[in-house]
């Protein structure tokens, strides 16, 4: 029998799932084979606007192997894609939100809008027959600038004349216009958040099949949230009763936001999986991923950070338009509002903030979040006024930091939240001495020495995770709860199975959550397995997303377990015929204080399902415990960056040399999966940074940047070696771990700290992202 292990927690535990994954024993989406499967091919409009004025499908009706051909037609008494967050706007009115139908009905808004369902018996035959299906369009003028949308001539939805989804603004505008009018300095920006493409490693899938015998469907897909998936399928747009329908996430590689939202594809298989009859499975292509993966970022900004003649902050004003695309994503009408503005105050004391947000749809993919969804567009936009400013005043970055930080918590931020704790002074102490920033004049002249410009930028962010509470959600807009739900389910022999709302894409729950579990019971880490992504099997529960898993599903396991821990007392409490009250547990044994009558978990657990000598007057039998959790404020993890490039004046090629980064993310489970994470944020935020980029032709809406030929993502020989370390941490204070989300940090302080180094480098003002070297050498000839 394996003996307990004490202290897990803040263990660099090998990632149990790894074995399964590293060997190609995973089981993903495209990997389930159903009896009788049959296949589908999507056909998307190859305009960007456009009216459908026919489609003939007679020849491919015919074709071989085909057995079902679906148009908007047929799902045009079906409810639209639904958005789960209401923004209401400036004036009071609600936000547009235009009917985001399953297939296109009557108009095609983006190029990949999808036009037709086939379902063959081979994918081959569904991707021949789609071929043959004629469609008469009627093409019109695109609206695809982001700056451009509003008041365009062009209109998206016929409905929405001005292309404007909303006006929402936040924080006190009056405040802060008379602050910015009264500054001794005021620093001035104008720049875009560049549009992203998310790019998983696993392209999205679906495998949907109908049991007439039950009148019950089941769906596998690419989820980072089954749960919701269901529901939104369910409730608003199929009207499946919720129990009739069940949602399996298996392995799933990779999301980043991606995955959390539903889709026309999943909802069209299901529905046509009753018509024929079969099973159907679908599988994105890596071009289709491109086209219609909801996409994330672009942003267009103005920003203006006002400060006094000792060089503290007094007003932040920032004026954005959000590009939502051609319909409402998921969660798209959040992003750039609850998720964005309310981060504005960054890590300093600002008095006056106001944001003013315009969403606005175009003819271009959804736009929904993406790894960090609207805090690093904020962080982006402080962090680079903030670097600017101190140029512009001669004042060291670091030390213009220092002096606006907030020093005091719990802290209200004039944006709506209440930091709960945090030490920004200690982070940025820390990373400017692992960045050996005082060698850095050195290593400066040595670049200049080659023909090269240094230069060194910085970058401090706070992140809000976990997004709660529900109420608080609800009043702002929320269509959902905020909760997480867990159950902690001990066998007989005291083996635990533990089954979370949460989803694991890359994560590491596998192994953090039986880390958490095994701690608390004083268990081997091996008599300890996590379920998730089954809506069959896991109580109801939210998902993955916003650096939520620890804090939130974490925290729900914990009380389950501490549930567990309070009945097997009880049940100790007889078998030592002692008082329950008299009983401790600690290191796995239940024991009478003060004596040394004990027994082992094991033994209460198998009491409790072989009760011949337990009180069954008094308690059930079993030992399953589950529990909710709604947290009562974010998790708000910190951290400061430093990076340094070296530019080539004559190419305007950028070489991240050094990036150090320091992070509090209060309590630490797992130190080895908190750095890995750290490190793929840190190659997303400088992809950001300098690659990546969805383009989209103004003319005719086409996107240009749609496959690995066009869209530059972050090699191994585009990074540095990172020098990462988290910090001592000041643990958050309404969660009983103690513990913040991580996951999207890296992504969130990294893209301003390249370009603040780009523009250190070169003497700039400002370099756009991604600063290609095209971008960067333009910028060096404006300069002279």
């Amino acid at each position: 029998m394996n003996a307990p292990q004490a202290g897990l927690i803040g263990q660099s535990v090998k990632r149990r799932e790894d074995a399964r994954f590293l060997t190609g024993r995973g089981q993903y989406t495209d990997d389930i084979v159903l009896p009788r499967q049959t296949y589908a091919f999507f056909l998307r409009s190859p305009y960007a606007n456009a009216k459908i004025k026919g489609v003939n499908t007679a020849a491919a009706e015919a074709a071989e192997g085909v057995l079902g051909i679906y148009t908007g037609e047929h799902f045009r008494a079906i409810g639209g894609l639904p958005c789960g967050w209401l923004i209401t706007s400036i004036d009071g009115t609600p936000m547009k939100e235009p009917k985001h139908p399953v297939l296109a009905d009557g108009k095609v808004r983006y190029v990949g809008d999808p036009v037709a369902l086939v379902v063959a018996e081979t994918y081959a035959q569904a991707k021949a027959a789609a071929m043959l299906v004629e469609v008469d369009y009627e093409d019109l003028a695109p609206v695809v600038d982001t700056a451009g949308a509003k008041g365009n001539a062009a209109t998206v939805h016929d409905e929405v004349a001005d292309n404007v989804c909303y006006t929402w603004g936040c924080g006190d505008k009056a405040a802060t216009d008379a602050a910015i009018a009264g500054a001794a300095h005021v620093t001035k920006l104008q720049f875009r958040n560049n549009r992203l493409v998310p790019n998983a490693i696993e392209p999205r899938a679906a495998n949907a099949s109908y049991n007439p015998a039950e009148d019950a469907y089941t769906l596998y897909t690419t989820s980072q949230n089954p749960h919701v998936a269901r529901l939104l399928m369910c409730a608003f747009v199929l009207g499946i009763p919720e129990h009739k329908m069940r949602v399996v996430a298996p392995d799933v590689g990779g999301g980043f936001g991606s995955k959390i939202f539903l889709y026309n594809e999943e909802t069209a298989i299901t529905w046509a999986s009753k018509q024929i009859g079969r099973p159907i499975k679908w599988t994105c292509e890596r071009s289709e991923a491109f086209l219609t993966d909801a996409h994330g970022r672009d942003h267009v900004t103005t920003a203006e950070l006002g400060l006094d003649a000792a060089g503290k902050f007094v007003a932040l004003r920032v004026t954005t338009t959000a590009n939502l695309g051609a319909y409402l994503s998921t969660f798209a009408s959040s992003v750039p509002t609850i998720l964005y503005a309310t981060l504005l105050a960054g890590q300093y004391t600002t008095p006056s903030i106001y944001a003013e947000v315009t969403g606005v749809f175009t003819n271009t993919t959804p736009v929904d979040a993406y790894r960090g969804a609207g805090r690093p567009e904020a962080t982006y936009v402080i962090e680079r006024l903030v670097d600017t400013a101190a140029h512009e005043l001669k004042i060291d970055p670091a030390e213009l930091r220092r002096r606006n930080f907030i020093k005091s918590f719990p802290y209200a931020t004039p944006v709506g939240l209440t930091y709960d704790t945090g030490d920004y002074e200690a982070t940025l102490s820390s990373v400017i001495e692992l960045a050996d920033v005082a060698g850095f004049a050195a290593r400066k002249a040595a670049s200049e020495a080659k023909g090269l410009k240094r230069g060194i930028g910085y970058s401090t962010y706070i992140e809000a995770c976990g997004l709660a509470p529900s109420n608080i959600a609800g009043a702002l807009g929320a269509r959902a709860g905020l909760f997480e739900a867990g159950e902690v389910r001990v066998h007989p022999t005291g083996k635990v199975t533990i089954f979370t709302g949460s989803h694991s894409h890359g994560q590491g729950h596998e192994t953090t959550f039986a880390q958490v579990v095994a701690d608390r019971l004083g268990i081997p880490l091996d008599d300890v397995s996590i379920e998730h992504g089954d809506t069959g099997k896991v109580l109801f529960g939210m998902g993955t997303y916003g650096s939520r898993s620890l804090s939130v599903g974490g925290t729900a396991i914990v009380k389950a377990v501490d549930k567990v821990i309070a009945k097997g007392k009880k049940i100790a409490a007889h078998l030592l015929e002692a008082a329950d009250t008299d009983i401790e547990f600690e290191n796995g044994t239940f024991k009478v204080a003060g004596t040394d009558k004990a027994v082992p978990f094991a033994s209460v657990s198998l009491t409790a399902y072989v009760p011949h000598n337990y009180p069954l007057d008094k308690m059930e039998p079993g030992l399953n415990e589950n529990a909710f959790y709604d947290p009562t404020n974010f998790t708000y993890p910190a951290g400061s960056y430093v990076c340094e490039v070296e530019v080539d004046p004559q190419t305007g090629r950028v070489r991240v040399d050094r990036f150090s980064a320091v992070d509090d993310f209060g309590n630490v489970v797992n130190p080895m999966i908190v750095e890995g994470q750290v490190q793929g944020g840190l190659a997303q935020g400088i992809g950001q940074a300098l690659l990546e980029h969805g383009v989209y032709d103004n003319d005719s809406g086409q996107l240009l940047s749609g496959s690995y030929m066009d869209y530059a993502m972050p090699r191994a020989d585009d990074l540095p070696s990172f020098n990462v370390k988290t910090a001592k941490g000041t643990p958050c204070t309404h969660n009983p771990l103690g513990v913040k989300g991580c996951g999207e940090a890296g992504a969130i302080g990294s893209p301003p700290a390249v370009i603040n180094a780009i523009c250190d480098a070169l003497g700039v003002r400002d370099v756009p992202m991604p600063a290609s070297p095209h971008a960067v050498w333009q910028a060096i000839q404006a300069n002279r």
